[in-house]
């Protein structure tokens, strides 16, 4: 029964191939094989596969059909079969250098699997020492294991040619920011895009890269170039356009950008997180927070946003915002400005021990984390650790002597230890330079209390700060 059915299976798979072919070609392996070429070219996989299977019964030794088959076996998800076909074109061919670098090629980087492609891309280069294409998919492959070195001596010998392409030149300057030489990167780009000037990709590279090195305005030419080619048509586009518009200080740009998508797009999770973080929005509306939230769904380890999240709940929800900044700064424990929010929600909710620990650390890893030092003398204060709050308060008038609301703590805290005379000096200090109308109801508080305070001390009361 078994071998009926193989049979059937053969005639029909011969029946199958006949339907696709006229009488000639059966009996001609190389038009079977260009046949085979026509379906591959149209990504019909296995039908090409029919085609070489057929023209190599007719021609065992014909080593482009092994190879071709083996390609499409390997896009078939075939790749032990395809590794054997390779073998048989190579043991056919042992010198085809182009064989070794398109399989090696293919089977690295398309399908990543640098194992079993890497001693292949070397027999290539072997072959042929100035092979573009193995050049650049071994520097790929040694830049992915963390070798930079080869990567970059790779790279570099693929564009020693005169006829090395735009994409080669693309490839060395990715590899060139990999280790950390931005300046070469960028020769790099240029040199891509001076052999074909209207290449979209090199022109997003360097705009990126740009930006990177500070070169706004050089940058925004490219993000120009960009805009005019159509980048910002969809939700995609206009969002990475934005944000590059963004990096390099033109928020009006940005916003424009964003504003021109039609109106269903403009209401995308990302575009309204985006257009709120432009327009110098914290999410605290409803409908950034629902975008937000809506982002997180999608990635939900994303530090960024969760922190983001935690500032837009601080003031309406201390409890959301805690969770959202602790789990921010699991994902990034040496994050500070992760660790200030999820600090400044835990005082939120008058949990300041913690929040003092967690202040703490920060300063002795940043110690002009000025936001860590404000904090962390308001948990103090509020937790009447009135001389801690005086070392805090001391630190933050002498950072930024313009903030006047220092001084008026600084002497409630002064005032509470019973250390008058420092007390009646932080109050003057607070008053001398107070705003008559944004500071209205300290300023009465401070008035209210100063004809007792001169009194007290006049009577000789309080004490001096100890030394």
């Amino acid at each position: 029964m078994g071998i009926i059915v193989a049979l059937c299976l053969l005639t029909f798979g011969v029946s199958n191939l006949a339907a696709q072919t006229n009488g000639l070609d059966q009996d001609d392996p190389i038009k079977l094989f260009e046949r085979g070429q026509d379906a591959h070219a149209k990504n019909d996989l296995k039908t090409a596969i029919e085609f070489y299977d057929a023209a190599i019964r007719l021609k065992p030794e014909f080593p482009e059909a092994e190879f071709q088959r083996a390609l499409a076996l390997l896009f078939s998800n075939r790749r032990d079969e395809a590794l054997q076909g390779f073998s048989r074109a190579v043991e056919l061919r042992p010198d085809w250098a182009f064989a070794y670098a398109r399989f090696g090629s293919q089977l690295s980087t398309a399908l990543n699997d640098p194992k079993n492609g890497e001693p292949i891309l070397r027999k290539a280069i072997e072959l042929d020492p100035d092979n573009e294409e193995a050049l650049v998919a071994l520097a790929d492959v040694r830049a992915a294991a963390g070798d930079r070195n080869e990567a970059l001596v790779l790279s570099r010998r693929a564009t020693s040619s005169k006829q090395a392409t735009a994409s080669t030149w693309r490839k060395r300057a990715f590899i060139e920011v990999g280790a950390g030489d931005r300046a070469a990167a960028l020769a790099s780009l240029d040199r891509a895009l001076a052999l074909e000037p209207n290449n979209l990709g090199a022109i997003d590279q360097r705009a990126r890269l740009l930006l990177d090195l500070g070169d706004n305005a050089r940058a925004i030419e490219d993000i120009r170039v960009l805009e005019k080619a159509g980048q910002g048509i969809s939700v995609t586009g206009a969002f990475d356009l934005a944000q590059m518009y963004e990096r390099a200080g033109r928020n009006e740009d940005a916003l424009r950008v964003l504003d021109a998508l039609p109106e269903k797009d403009r209401n995308a999770a990302e575009i309204v997180a985006l257009r709120a973080e432009l327009a110098g929005g914290d999410g605290s509306t409803a409908e950034e927070r629902a975008a937000l939230e809506q982002l997180l769904e999608r990635e939900p380890k994303n530090a960024a946003l969760l922190a983001r999240l935690g500032a837009a709940y601080r003031r309406i929800d201390p409890l959301k915002s805690q969770d959202y900044y602790y789990r921010a700064s699991q994902l990034e424990p040496n994050n500070a400005k992760f660790a200030i929010g999820y600090a400044a929600a835990l005082i939120q909710s008058r949990r300041f021990p913690e929040a003092i620990t967690i202040l703490r650390r920060v300063i002795t890893n940043a110690p002009d984390e000025y936001t860590a030092h404000t904090n962390l003398a308001l948990a103090l204060f509020e937790s009447k650790d009135f001389r801690g709050a005086i070392s805090e308060y001391q630190w933050i008038a002498s950072a930024r002597p313009d903030v006047v609301v220092t001084y008026f703590f600084l002497a409630i805290a002064h005032d509470n230890l019973q250390e008058y005379p420092e007390a009646l000096d932080a109050y003057e200090k607070f008053l001398a330079r107070a705003n008559p109308t944004s500071n209205k109801l300290e300023i009465d508080k401070v008035n209210l209390r100063l004809p007792v305070l001169r009194d007290q001390i006049k009577r000789g009361q309080g004490k001096r700060k100890a030394s």
